[in-house]
């Protein structure tokens, strides 16, 4: 076995590493991928062979030639019977490849799960992932609700931090409360990843959609000023909203308004819940009227039936 984990290791660290100018990079990929569907489904060297494979296709733009699907990744990883710390290695390895790839939307769902490996016992050793986890849900255009992270056991460890604190704005706060935050700390924002301006665009949609939250109707002139736009901005604000889906509206250009029908909301709690229980009762409700006016007209029928 020892023999076996020593010839495919000094495999995949041969195949694996593209030397500056080759251009066989789909080549050994294939070498790789035939090794790796060459063993058996349980055997845990596949968890080598597979840590190159990600690692050599983030670098070449290639992971669509790669398995990368989280689902059967996890299946895996339970034949394998491998250590957490293995566990945690290969999801940093596909976590860098796709952000490496602009993946970030599958990146934010992979970092959450490598998160989701360590325990209350190690979570403290888990601060550099936490932090990186914060940062790539930041940089993740699509990402707008974060609020789940603040219950993981790695980023409560963050508390009392800066990164922290900015998590905590981009779950719960506004546009002003980050813009006050980077005036205090603009080297710290700068060295993070997510440039300002996309910071200031993600929280603009944030704040925007905490407004519809108990509005159903708003003005130009309102969301110009809490926005913090030119007068030439607000539509195409407004535009990129409706293409986030995020919010469901329709944009009254003649009277300068916005009609909201729904919005997605930012946090999750007790209230949101009641709320999704009163509109069921109510579905539940008018499912039994009508059901019952089916009844009666079916009842109406039969006798029309019968008097002729």
């Amino acid at each position: 076995m020892a023999e076996a984990e020593s010839a495919v290791t000094l495999f995949c660290e041969k195949v694996g590493k593209l030397p500056e100018g080759d251009k066989r990079a789909g080549l050994r990929l294939r070498m790789l991928s035939n090794l790796f569907y060459g063993m058996e489904e349980e055997a845990a060297l596949r968890y080598v062979v597979l840590c190159s494979m990600v690692r050599l296709a983030g670098q070449v733009d290639m992971l669509g030639l790669v398995p990368v699907d989280m689902d059967k990744m996890k299946r895996w990883i339970g034949l394998w019977k491998i250590s957490s710390a293995k566990v945690q290695v290969l999801y940093r390895t596909l976590h860098e490849s796709l952000i490496a790839c602009n993946m970030r939307e599958v990146a934010t769902k992979v970092m959450i799960s490598l998160l989701g490996t360590y325990t209350e016992d190690n979570a403290s050793q888990a601060r550099d992932d936490a932090h990186q986890c914060i940062v790539t849900c930041l940089a993740d255009p699509t990402t707008f609700l974060m609020d789940h992270l603040l219950g993981l056991k790695p980023v409560k460890f963050l508390e009392g931090e800066l990164i922290h604190d900015l998590l905590t704005i981009f779950v719960s706060g506004n546009l002003g409360q980050y813009q006050q935050f980077y005036k205090n700390h603009t080297d710290f924002i700068a060295s993070l990843g997510p440039s300002h301006p996309e910071n200031l665009r993600k929280m603009r949609l944030l704040t925007f959609m905490q407004m519809c939250e108990n509005r159903k109707e708003m003005t130009f002139d309102l969301i110009q000023e809490e926005m913090q736009l030119g007068n030439d901005e607000v539509e195409e604000f407004i535009i990129d909203v409706l293409k986030t889906r995020a919010v469901r509206a329709r944009m009254d250009q003649i009277q300068e308004k916005v009609l909201v029908s729904s919005t997605t909301f930012r946090t999750f709690n007790k209230h949101h819940w009641q709320i999704i229980r009163q509109h069921l009762a109510q579905w539940q409700e008018n499912l039994g009227r009508l059901d019952s006016n089916f009844e009666n007209v079916q009842l109406i029928q039969q006798q029309a039936q019968m008097q002729q």
